[in-house]
């Protein structure tokens, strides 16, 4: 995948299977030598991480403050909201036909991260304007996927879910974090341990023993198409993938029963002005898309509160992953899912920053699955907005194009990352209000609006004052940039 529309295609695939809105960008690739941006030529030459030491070098690019927030582990804290989403949907995957992993470490190599899912060397994802580098050979996991391999090669059960904790530089805004929760799962057969080598009948055999919902499904396309949705035809027949697509279909549809019907209840006994949600089967449907690990490939889509939305991705597993695993007589899918988006959802909660909040008015609101309750806020305290206007270099852009050796070029998740080392959780969101270029010279010039918020307190317009001065000084320092 060399092109530019490749490229992009597999970013947003890889967005959307995780289902978190996490947007990959698109700059340099790690064959070129990184630049400098916000390492300090005083930089340690180890870093404690998780409790092992690892060597630093020019890759390394994670500051402090996501460090310090690895120890936290939302998924497994309890009666807190991304773990009880958690549970909820494991609880549609019992043991001893799946193990659940929910204790993986955070560090993990650059192989297998990347490598090990047939990731292209050129791929964004691979960034350091997107990816956290504890060194050149060694990242903090982008993705839960990032242990697929590991677990395919140990082969311990027929199915699996993997919950962790995963990092990304990204945008600042209600809905992103650079820290998030992804939760996947896979279900497998062995060609050699069915009766007959008959997948497809082992397959029905198993849905059967299934149990059935009431939900108005609208599936309305072919579970392959040769352009849009394609068969593995060198692995897969057609009878053996209508078999694991209908096993993976019901399993997904069941864990929405678990969801939504909770959320349902939720949204019935809370006191608030939303009208009360309509007593009415469930409303799901199946969106074709493309993933890069499966194929075909599917979105499950929501009718919740009046619009459709994105809860998941999956699919049939491509087959490359599990010759590469050395199982490759074994057949399955695989699906994945973001946490906070579905606790958003199910929860209402507002802001993702609500869920690294240590407020007991926050946390108190939520106890088990069996009792979910609807976030009721207790506080809404004003914004404080403040630009910052700055010319670029002429070398750089605002997509990060600029010469590939140029120290100070320019990428936008850069004052991402400095808002977020200054500003914390004080800062809402981060948005570009305008661009202009100059007709003569060429450069450009952008101003963001910063939004600085707090979620516990009122936010005096000193403290906001002190936090914007840090933030401009440091987009000079690190970035290279002149103010306006």
């Amino acid at each position: 995948m060399n092109s530019t529309v490749s490229r992009r295609a597999l970013r947003f695939a890889q967005d959307r299977w995780t289902a978190t809105g996490v947007r990959w960008s698109c700059q340099l690739h790690p064959s070129v030598l990184p630049s400098r941006r916000f390492q300090s030529t005083a930089s340690p030459s180890k870093l404690e991480v998780d409790g092992k030491s690892y060597s630093t070098d020019r890759w390394t690019n994670v500051p402090q403050s996501i460090l310090s927030l690895i120890s936290h582990r939302l998924h497994l804290q309890p009666s807190h909201p991304v773990s009880l989403t958690r549970e909820l949907i494991e609880s549609r995957f019992p043991s001893p036909t799946y193990i659940h992993h929910n204790d993986l470490p955070p560090v993990v190599t650059v192989a297998q991260n990347f490598d090990s899912l047939g990731f292209p060397p050129d791929h964004p994802g691979r960034n350091r304007s997107d990816t956290y580098y504890i060194n050149k050979d060694t990242v903090l996991r982008t993705h839960s996927s990032a242990h697929e391999a590991d677990i395919f090669r140990q082969n311990a059960s027929e199915g699996y879910t993997i919950s962790a904790d995963v990092y990304r530089r990204d945008a600042v805004d209600r809905s992103h974090y650079p820290v998030f929760h992804q939760m996947e799962g896979a279900r497998m057969w062995d060609r050699r341990k069915v009766p007959r080598g008959d997948i497809a009948k082992a397959v029905w055999d198993d849905l059967a023993k299934m149990p059935k919902h009431n939900l108005q499904v609208e599936d309305p396309n072919p579970t392959v198409h040769p352009e849009r949705n394609p068969l593995q035809a060198e692995h897969h027949s057609i009878e053996e993938v209508e078999a694991i697509a209908a096993h993976l279909k019901r399993s997904l549809e069941g864990v929405v029963v678990e969801l939504f019907s909770k959320a349902k209840q939720a949204a019935a006994a809370t006191d608030s002005s939303d009208p009360p949600p309509e007593d009415q089967p469930l409303r799901v449907r199946w969106v074709e898309a493309y993933f890069p690990f499966t194929s075909p490939s599917w979105e499950l889509e929501v009718f919740w509160q009046g619009d459709w939305l994105e809860i998941l991705g999956c699919g049939v597993t491509k087959q490359d992953l599990y010759i590469n695993a050395g199982i490759p007589n074994h057949i399955g899918w695989a699906f994945g899912v973001g946490l906070e988006r579905v606790a958003m959802l199910l929860f209402s909660i507002p802001d993702i920053r609500l869920f690294w909040s240590r407020d007991r008015r926050f946390l108190s609101q939520f106890t088990t699955i069996r009792n979910i309750n609807r976030f009721r806020s207790f506080s809404k305290h004003p914004a404080c907005y403040k630009d910052v206007a700055f010319w670029l270099r002429s070398s750089s852009s605002s997509a990060g194009g600029g010469l590939k050796n140029n120290a100070q070029d320019f990428h936008e998740n850069d004052v991402m990352e400095i808002v977020r080392e200054i500003g914390g959780d004080l800062v809402e969101d981060v948005k570009l209000v305008d661009e202009f270029q100059h007709p003569l010279s060429g450069r450009k010039s952008l101003c963001y609006r910063i939004n600085y918020r707090s979620l516990e307190r009122t936010l005096r317009n000193e403290e906001a004052n002190e936090l914007h001065e840090s933030v401009r000084g440091e987009l000079v320092k690190k970035l290279g940039v002149e103010l306006r």
